[in-house]
């Protein structure tokens, strides 16, 4: 037989469940205590006649009066201290006691609720209500590039919203922000603790407004796993807005692609393929010094960025006449009306109706047609085109290693001559990757055309090693970050390689390129004293490519077309090539000879200048076209060319 509860434990069950409701119930509570005194009181006052009446009084205390006596006496202990008549005083004690106990409850119950809704606030819980914001799924080192990046982009809006929801804690998150990121313009930082891949977590950080979303892959092993599940959280959400969704992620592993295309069907979903886009970077700096600065001045928002323009007035001019048509923006390409995108299109291309000029400008409304009646072109400054020159095998060596080392070899066999070399130095203790490097170099390498790639184990920061290989006889040399290593520990050991290498290239008159990777874009600076030409921070151009797409997604078919090996590429090729050194040119003229020849002239790089990072290591991209430069024999023109 089941046993009922007792009156005490009813009650005490009925207690136990009030408090449990929280500081907005119990205030109601103490709120109910409080009026049941100060009527009761009020009650005995005004119905205990005389007696119970202060001293003095003519005619017993009326029920309003003394509630509002005893209220008095309830907010204010000491104003019992003039009461007279031990009837009224003993009434009075017990409604001051009484208030006593209330309001201290009271306040401890009010702090207590106070503390417990700073607690929430800390944790990110709460609910975010902003639209047309930018909102950043997870957390790593880039994300405060990204936010960099966007509060740059966004220093021109009235209001802007970047919204961060990462498992972590919320005021770490802020902390981190704060410390490492430099706030610019109006824009707001809200950071939300949650887990990207869950549905109620996401619903945090409201994705059914924002204009981008954009999902960091974690650190760890398999970070394509938690992108791959953050994307269907989001795509396939049955509280999910109607419109497509503009995601913009990275992807590690090119299998994994196709997985993001699948899911991704109904949404615009723009996946980076982190290691293709560093490993051709890297082939193509190792041989052409300058060319990741230039790569990130035409990703970053701190100087010109990439926009498209229609102009009218150019519809029947040929590509080659367009180029010439604006003063302080440098046209690379025409995205025509079917939504064709083509960089250094051919220079008889005429523009139809609809067709939409690519041009790196400042902003997109200062992409403007001058009205110069004449170009003022300087024909004897052009120089007569070149027969081209056989070129001859290269040697290149690599050390250290990650998975990016085959896919680096693979490119660098798209631009080398055949007969060339390449070698791979790596410490096989490190990590089990790299103990493997040999046999994966072999069954990754098997079909290269023009290199021959041998594998060395060795310790790539001893410098008797590198005496032995004969480093200084290298035409290009590539420093990667070992696989496996802590961040900080493996760009210990690079930068160790780069001061050996400096000391080598210091000793030696035969010059050679020094290409480095970096994982932490903080250490750039201390690599710098080792004088290296290029530095690739590999997470870092991910995330500017990222924010560019955040803010602009028709900007995807330009970066594919700029890294694709197949079409025009940047180079920096000779400015001897195009026109007469050690007199004044105007770059109408740099662009115009350039056309010639079927390239497409959009900077310069000045070797006076190339140790300078406050002039951006001589680089000069969209400069003014009237502006006049003197070129020296070691000086560059940046182009858009096939070869």
């Amino acid at each position: 037989m089941v046993k009922k509860p007792t009156l005490k434990q009813r009650f005490q069950y009925f207690f136990d469940n009030f408090m449990s409701k929280g500081t907005v119930a119990l205030i109601g509570g103490l709120g109910l205590v409080s009026l049941l005194i100060i009527l009761i009181a009020g009650a005995v006052i005004s119905l205990g006649g005389l007696p119970l009446a202060p001293e003095g009084s003519t005619e017993p205390m009326g029920f309003v009066e003394a509630a509002w006596e005893s209220l008095m006496r309830t907010f204010d202990a000491g104003t019992m201290g003039s009461d007279q008549g031990w009837g009224f005083r003993l009434v009075m004690l017990f409604v001051t006691i009484g208030g006593i106990l209330i309001v201290s409850t009271l306040i401890g119950v009010l702090t207590a609720g106070v503390e417990g809704k700073l607690d929430e606030l800390r944790k990110g819980r709460s609910q975010v209500l902003e639209e047309d914001h930018t909102l950043i799924l997870g957390w790593s080192p880039q994300i405060f590039t990204i936010l960099s990046e966007l509060m740059i982009a966004n220093e021109n809006q009235k209001k802007a919203c970047l919204v961060v929801l990462a498992d972590r804690d919320k005021v770490e998150m802020e902390d981190e922000i704060r410390a490492r990121v430099e706030r610019r313009g109006r824009t707001r930082i809200i950071c939300r603790s949650g887990n990207p891949i869950d549905m109620t977590d996401l619903e945090i950080a409201n994705p059914h407004t924002a204009k981008a979303i954009i999902i960091l892959p974690p650190e760890g092993d398999d970070p394509d796993s938690q992108v791959v599940k953050t994307i269907l959280a989001l795509t396939n959400n049955p509280d999910r807005r109607a419109e497509p969704y503009h995601i913009v992620t990275q992807i590690h592993d090119p299998k994994n692609m196709e997985i993001v295309r699948l899911i991704g069907s109904r949404d615009q979903v723009q996946a980076v393929l982190t290691g293709e886009l560093v490993a051709r970077v890297m082939a193509q700096t190792s041989r052409q010094s300058g060319l990741s600065v230039v790569y990130t001045e035409l990703m970053n928002f701190g100087g010109d960025e990439i926009y498209f323009k229609e102009e009218p007035l150019l519809v029947g001019k040929t590509f080659a006449e367009a180029l010439l048509q604006f003063e302080d923006s440098a046209v690379i390409g025409l995205r025509f009306a079917d939504g064709r995108v083509a960089l250094n299109p051919p220079m008889q291309t005429r523009l139809g109706p609809g067709d939409q000029v690519i041009a790196i400008s400042e902003d997109d409304n200062t992409i403007r047609l001058h009205n110069l009646e004449t170009i003022p072109l300087d024909e004897e400054a052009i120089a007569a085109a070149a027969p081209p020159q056989k070129a001859r095998p290269e040697k290149c060596l690599i050390l250290g290693w990650n998975a990016c080392a085959p896919t680096i070899l693979r490119e660098l066999d798209n631009y080398v001559p055949k007969g060339s070399q390449a070698l791979v130095v790596a410490d096989a203790n490190l990590s089990p990757e790299v103990a493997s490097a040999g046999e994966e170099l072999r069954r990754q390498l098997k079909h290269l055309k023009n290199q021959r790639v041998t594998f060395h184990r060795g310790d790539t920061t001893d410098r008797a090693l590198l005496d032995e290989l004969g480093a200084s006889e290298y035409d290009h040399i590539i420093v990667l970050s070992y696989a496996g290593l802590d961040v900080q520990q493996a760009d210990a050991k690079t930068l160790v390689t780069l001061l050996h290498l400096r000391s080598i290239a210091e000793t030696d008159e035969t010059p050679f390129s020094i290409v480095s990777e970096m994982l932490d874009l903080r250490n750039r600076e201390l690599a710098e004293a080792t004088r290296v030409d290029d530095f690739i921070v590999s997470d870092h151009l991910a995330s500017l490519m990222m924010a560019q797409l955040a803010e602009n997604a028709e900007l995807m078919p330009v970066f594919t077309d700029i890294f694709d090996p197949e079409g025009s590429e940047i180079y920096l090729k000779p400015a001897a090539d195009y026109v007469a050194l050690g007199r004044p040119v105007n770059f109408y003229t740099v662009v115009a000879a350039a056309a010639r020849r079927g390239h497409l002239a959009f900077g310069y790089r000045l070797a006076a200048e190339a140790g300078d990072k406050e002039k951006s290591y001589g680089i000069h991209t969209n400069p003014d076209k009237s502006e006049e430069v003197i070129f020296t024999e070691n000086d560059k023109i940046i182009v858009l060319a096939e070869e």
